[in-house]
């Protein structure tokens, strides 16, 4: 990786890259919040939409996202963009990295700096902000055409007018000073070996939309074989996480986590808002290795809201991970596991104390509807030995406090 000075530049590789600006935490520290800028040859926005932050996320050409922010093991933050260079608009010629203190100054700010890295967490470059003192808002670096080709520079220069001064020099329209409220874009995921430790994500890769077929048997297929780097993220107590947007939209993938000595484990995902939406899974045992499962929104990035008393490790995963029922399961807690039969009869017993549940996820036949049909199968406390029928191939959500048995057949 090159350290940068301000001042410097180097040659980029025009494809995806992913961008964090990073800051030590801590008490009386402010919170920062990214932002990009997409300018054209004068040096100025084409319009407001140019603007990507955590209130816009997303251009319009879909080139630049913000991702959100992350927090490593070491009380590191960060904060995320990603740009795929190769296919920016050829009316842009810079891309601005920037970014606005809260409640606060830069010089309040400790080992702050932006890294540059590949795809797959390869670091690019460095820039270490060592001067900042009463500056409300920054811009860190720009990406600009060059001969045909991209290069990075590390800028360094610091504005006292916070976000509304930096956005007006580069035309944006402000009728106030927006100064960002402290609303955590959740975040996203590590990729090493590409910094902070635990926060790193794993950048868009422009995956084709993912489209259900009616028949449960090609709709689960199809899902089967869809591939994408396996996201994880470490992180403590409770914490939104926003996993990267190459994730298959409206697809279902495997969410699994580990954590121990927590008094309960749980995940929901979040709606378009970051609120809790949906339950996903809940575990109240001393050490947690469990599964289930989530469906990639069409319009966003999926956001899994995690809650625990102790450290965790969440993984996303492509749904082949989750285990096949053939004829016979053994497992321990929640689980997911994926029924590709016809219609049949499943069987189920379980050793543990409390609840036991299974849930059937399986494609409607009507054609109206893309969604999902749900079937409660089993739902019993403790001990117990029973049959459940099926009505199709699809997705066995388990919910469980002890040792359990699935098989196929009664």
């Amino acid at each position: 990786m090159t350290q940068m000075t301000k001042g410097g530049n180097l040659p980029v590789p025009a494809t995806a890259l992913q961008v964090a600006v990073t800051w030590r935490q801590g008490p009386g520290v402010p919170d920062v919040d990214v932002s990009a800028l997409l300018l054209d040859a004068t040096g100025r926005v084409r319009s407001d939409t140019d603007l990507v932050f955590y209130n816009q996320p997303a251009h319009p050409s879909g080139t630049v996202r913000h991702l959100g922010k992350g927090q490593g093991a070491d009380g590191t933050g960060a904060d995320w963009l990603w740009l795929d260079l190769a296919a920016v608009e050829p009316g842009v010629d810079r891309v601005v990295v920037a970014a606005s203190a809260d409640a606060g100054t830069f010089g309040q700010v400790p080992s702050l700096d932006v890294r540059v890295s590949l795809p797959d967490g390869q670091p690019v470059a460095s820039f270490a902000i060592v001067d900042a003192s009463a500056e409300t808002a920054f811009v860190f670096g720009e990406f600009y055409r060059r001969n045909g080709a991209w290069k990075f520079r590390a800028v360094g220069q610091g504005y006292t007018s916070g976000l509304a001064g930096l956005a007006t020099d580069f035309g944006i329209s402000v009728a106030e000073d927006p100064q960002p409220a402290p609303v955590a874009a959740p975040a996203p995921f590590p990729a090493a070996p590409a910094p902070p430790p635990g926060t790193a994500p794993v950048p868009y890769t422009s995956p084709a939309p993912y489209t259900a077929p009616v028949p449960a048997a090609d709709r689960l297929a199809s899902e089967l074989a869809l591939s994408f780097p396996p996201f994880t993220h470490q992180g403590s107590g409770k914490q939104r996480v926003t996993c990267p947007p190459n994730l298959p939209p409206g697809a279902r993938v495997v969410v699994e986590i580990e954590c121990r000595d927590s008094i309960s484990v749980h995940i929901d995902s979040c709606d378009a808002y970051g609120r809790s939406d949906r339950d996903l899974l809940s575990s109240y045992e001393d050490e947690v290795h469990a599964r289930t499962f989530a469906t990639v929104p069409e319009d966003r990035p999926l956001s899994l809201l995690v809650r625990a008393d102790t450290p965790w490790t969440l993984r996303v995963l492509p749904l082949a991970h989750a285990r096949r029922l053939v004829h016979g399961l053994d497992g321990r807690g929640p689980d997911l596991l994926v029924y590709e039969g016809p219609a049949g009869v499943l069987s189920f017993t379980h050793r543990g104390s409390s609840n036991f549940a299974v849930w059937h996820y399986f494609t409607s036949p009507d054609p109206e509807w893309r969604g999902d049909d749900e079937d409660l199968l089993v739902n019993e406390i403790g001990h117990l030995d029973v049959l459940a029928p099926v009505q199709a191939p699809g997705l066995l959500r388990i919910e469980a406090d002890g040792a359990w048995r699935a098989g196929v057949g009664g």
